[in-house]
């Protein structure tokens, strides 16, 4: 468990920094420059997520601590919650109809990700995993109503980006309901 809460603690500390202090990045840029910046924000946040997925995989592979019992029903929920998702994420970099209306659809996506996990596992390892990213999502999207926007890395501007959003969201859906996440996460959502 300590290993899965350093991860959290690093991972989304690091993604943090702007909700805590706004200006740090600027600071830090200012002085040491903006490669060393990324250099080592990019290295916490790759050690963060590797204790993540260590920490969560052991936990539920060694006597994993059941909190609640989700209805089966729930499950179903949740992969209907998943749907949007994925064109969601992808939407953040595809700048269209989609984003101006959604404004922060990444952190939306974060939202619904962890959500629809919560809905259909109930064990001490989901709690703090989908719980500490559903906190930091909403902490997040609330930092960013008194805050300058970040800039986001994204495809130009263009007619086609919401229908790639949704066509390349669809496909990410299937291609995960019907085998990446048995192979990613060792557990099948539909069976």
């Amino acid at each position: 468990m300590l290993q899965l809460i350093l991860g959290l603690v690093l991972f989304l500390g690091t993604h943090s920094v702007s909700i805590v202090r706004p200006d740090l990045r600027a600071q830090v840029v200012a002085r040491a420059g903006e490669i060393p910046w990324k250099l080592v924000y990019g290295v916490l946040s790759v050690i963060g997520l590797v204790l993540i997925v260590l920490g969560y995989g052991a936990m539920r592979a060694t006597d994993p601590v059941l909190l609640y019992t989700p209805p089966v029903w729930l499950r179903h929920v949740s992969l209907l919650l998943m749907l949007p998702a994925f064109s969601l994420l992808l939407a953040a970099y595809l700048p269209g109809r989609i984003q101006r209306a959604v404004k922060h659809p990444m952190l939306l996506a974060v939202k619904i990700w962890a959500t629809a996990h919560l809905l259909a596992n109930g064990t001490l390892a989901d709690v703090l995993l989908f719980g500490s990213f559903l906190a930091w999502a909403v902490a997040d999207r609330i930092s960013l109503k008194r805050r300058v926007q970040p800039t986001v890395p994204a495809a130009p501007a263009g007619r086609w980006n919401d229908l790639i959003a949704l066509a390349g969201g669809l496909f990410l859906y299937v291609a995960f309901l019907l085998f990446l996440h048995r192979w990613l996460m060792g557990v099948s959502p539909i069976g």
